[in-house]
């Protein structure tokens, strides 16, 4: 009966410097702060979770369980369930890849209500790692925190990392940054590149499928990764399928997404395997016809962040009277090279998929997980 377990080696700092160095007991739902006081009564606890708690506390299984949410992209977030081995069983490949142990010195800079800070709090704790919190910092003083505190391994999101970035400074210690949520863009690439001598990982995954692709240096640029190990995918005409040991077990409480079945979980994303590499083209739910072709705007975003003066972006729908509906690209920016980016997304997609026009924006709208807020984006977008 595999639980998560606080290393004897371990120990906790939070942002302000309380250093804890031996897991509580504590209730089954505990809010996402204080961060270091919700993990010690989570870690040991045989059904938990953080955040949502308006909803009942998790179910106890016959095996150690707990609930993560989603990040909310498509809706209301929903509450995972899954065994705390699934989690486990990544642990020791992670060790592998990345060398955590006692003495790393690992950081996640979100809330733990966000699956993947909890996932690295978590493992870095079950490997007798040195944890760092540091939600609630400013981005120049978590960059100040990681310097100071010499900081090896980072788990963060691109949307953390841009602002990390902004924030300047050099971070020598910073060995390796493991990078989940979205696709790094080139800029913010090379950006990360100029804070020192730290590899950058990415991974492609989901709440209920945790790690399904990782990608490094070697992978080819547009692609979101080689199965990370023990991962077996399968991509048809229903969309990706995903079979491995860190799957979750369901949705708690009901409601729709992806499916289990036989074994493989079905989720709503459609993508191709290419000499190993995983593609991804979108999500069903996003998926637009424009005069019955079939456009996924995912594509699209990522063309975009590979643009010079294009920051930020993201293609959505609008109604049109002769094609039903259109799509615009919302940018964040240099307004100066409009002509230039229409100009390579025509030639990319043709003159039926590309956006009919970019709207720039002077800020971004996030969901709390970092992701970019599309519902906002939708009701912001100017009247023609």
């Amino acid at each position: 009966m595999e639980s998560f377990r606080w290393h004897p080696a371990a120990r906790a700092v939070d942002a302000r410097g309380t250093v804890c160095e031996g897991a509580v007991p504590g209730a089954a739902v505990l809010p996402d702060r204080p961060a270091l006081a919700a993990l010690q009564s989570a870690i040991g606890h045989p059904a938990f979770r953080i955040g949502a708690t308006e909803a009942p506390p998790p179910e106890p299984g016959r095996v150690p369980v707990f609930e993560t949410l989603t990040g909310g992209t498509s809706g209301t977030p929903k509450r995972i369930r899954r065994t705390q081995a699934s989690w486990i069983a990544s642990f020791a490949v992670n060790a592998r890849l990345f060398g955590i142990g006692p003495g790393t010195r690992v950081a996640v800079l979100g809330r733990l209500v966000h699956s993947l800070a909890l996932y690295g709090a978590v493992e870095a704790l079950h490997l007798g790692a040195e944890l760092h919190l540091l939600d609630g910092l400013r981005p120049d003083r978590q960059r100040a925190a990681l310097a100071a505190r010499r900081v090896s391994l980072l788990y963060a999101t691109p949307a953390q990392l841009r602002l990390l970035t902004e924030a300047g400074g050099a971070l020598p210690d910073l060995r390796h940054i493991v990078v989940g949520g979205s696709k790094l863009d080139p800029a913010l690439r090379a950006a990360l590149a100029a804070l020192g001598p730290a590899r950058v990982t990415e991974f492609y995954g989901a709440a209920e499928a945790s790690f399904i692709a990782m990608a490094d240096e070697t992978t080819p640029p547009d692609s979101v990764g080689r199965p990370y190990p023990g991962v077996e995918l399968r991509c048809d005409t229903d969309g990706l399928s995903v079979r491995s040991p860190y799957l979750a077990e369901g949705y708690a409480g009901g409601g729709a997404g992806a499916e289990w079945r036989d074994g493989w979980l079905h989720l709503d994303e459609f993508a191709e395997l290419r000499d190993g590499a995983l593609f991804l083209r979108g999500r069903a739910g996003r998926r637009v016809k424009i005069a019955d072709q079939s456009v996924f705007p995912e594509e699209i975003e990522l063309a975009l962040l590979g643009l010079p003066g294009v920051t930020r972006a993201a293609v959505l729908p609008v109604a049109d009277g002769l094609r039903g509906q259109v799509l615009v690209a919302v940018v964040v920016g240099d307004r100066a090279a409009e002509p230039a980016i229409l100009h390579a997304l025509r030639a990319a997609f043709g003159l039926l998929a590309a956006p009919r026009r970019v709207i720039w924006r002077d800020s971004w709208p996030e969901l709390p997980s970092g992701k970019t807020d599309l519902a906002a984006l939708a009701w912001d977008l100017p009247d023609d």
